[in-house]
């Protein structure tokens, strides 16, 4: 599932329940070939033909809406293949692969607040499909899908929550790309004006006093923290709070010589080795970027690509 897809497609979902209009969830079960999407990627559709997420390029949406208005006709749900070995011969992937969908009427709306609080309260969440059967289950479970019995499983992380520390136009920067691409963003800073202009734009900020003030930083194993001082001093106290915390991502603004000077002052302070090397720094898939738009490209990007690649299993405890 997207990361940018869930809670535009829940949202959706929760909108047609609140304006009485019938709505269809539907579901990539399994995946053959090259795809856009992985299994558990969802899309919901409205009896007005209205929908949110997507399942290809474009290649089948307008499909996937005939079938799923015909599900909400029927209250039946069905699974439906598209691509290679399809029975709609006229409807093909470029890509030559195949996806098997399950379309499912979603008639209880307490389904739908229960995936919605899941998502508010950022907690790890399943949802599961079968005949007469669409149901919210907390905690992780693994992806699975039964073809025969027309049931599956699949199991939803929460979003990365940027957790931006830090002060200047790289702040401001990242904080509305990543706002824009659908993560979770709270911004900690000593600059008021900063906290002003982001306010405006629904982004928490906070005022950030001290160098000390360790106990503004808050996150879950799904946050990003990102330092981005130029006066590298702010940093050090801070940063050991944050690498205490859970996390799948810490990375800092700097050059080497600045992370050097930072890596010496957290020794000394008895922060290990270790934890000081998974540190991000220089920050961002691509360095030296000098202006504050291509900083936040970069370093939204090296977030995003660490997000997808952890396990996150072991939140779980």
């Amino acid at each position: 599932m997207s990361l940018f897809d869930l809670d535009t497609v829940l949202g959706f979902l929760g909108d047609a329940h609140s304006r009485g209009v019938a709505s269809a969830l539907v579901t990539v079960c399994s995946v053959e070939g090259s795809s856009m999407r992985n299994p558990g990627t969802l899309m919901a559709v409205a009896e007005d033909g209205s929908f949110a997420g997507s399942l290809s390029g474009g290649c089948i949406e307008n499909a996937v809406v005939t079938e799923a208005l015909e599900v909400i006709q029927s209250g039946a749900p069905r699974i439906v293949r598209f691509g290679a070995g399809s029975p709609y011969l006229d409807i093909k992937l470029p890509c030559g692969g195949g996806l098997d969908l399950h379309f499912s009427l979603v008639a209880d709306p307490a389904f739908v607040e229960a995936c919605l609080a899941s998502v508010k309260e950022r907690e790890p969440f399943s949802i599961t499909l079968g005949p007469g059967v669409l149901k919210h289950q907390s905690g992780w479970q693994d992806g699975r899908f039964d073809l025969a019995n027309g049931a599956a499983t699949f199991g939803y992380w929460p979003s990365p929550m940027l957790q931006i520390i830090g002060h200047g136009a790289g702040v401001e920067a990242l904080a509305r790309l990543a706002r824009v691409m659908g993560c979770g963003v709270k911004v900690l800073t000593p600059d008021d004006r900063i906290i002003a202009e982001l306010s405006d734009q629904q982004v928490k900020a906070q005022r950030l006093s001290r160098t000390d003030e360790t106990g503004l930083i808050d996150s879950d194993p799904w946050t990003a923290t990102i330092f981005l001082f130029h006066d590298h001093d702010w940093e050090i106290a801070l940063m050991e709070a944050a690498l205490e915390q859970p996390h799948f991502y810490i990375g800092a603004m700097g050059g080497r010589k600045a992370h050097a000077f930072r890596s010496e002052a957290l020794l000394a302070r008895g922060v290990s080795e270790k934890a000081i090397a998974s540190i991000h720094a220089p920050i961002g898939l691509f360095h030296s970027s000098r202006d504050p738009q291509t900083l936040a490209l970069s370093t939204l990007g090296e977030v995003i690509r660490a997000y997808e690649a952890a396990e996150f299993g072991d939140a779980l405890g």
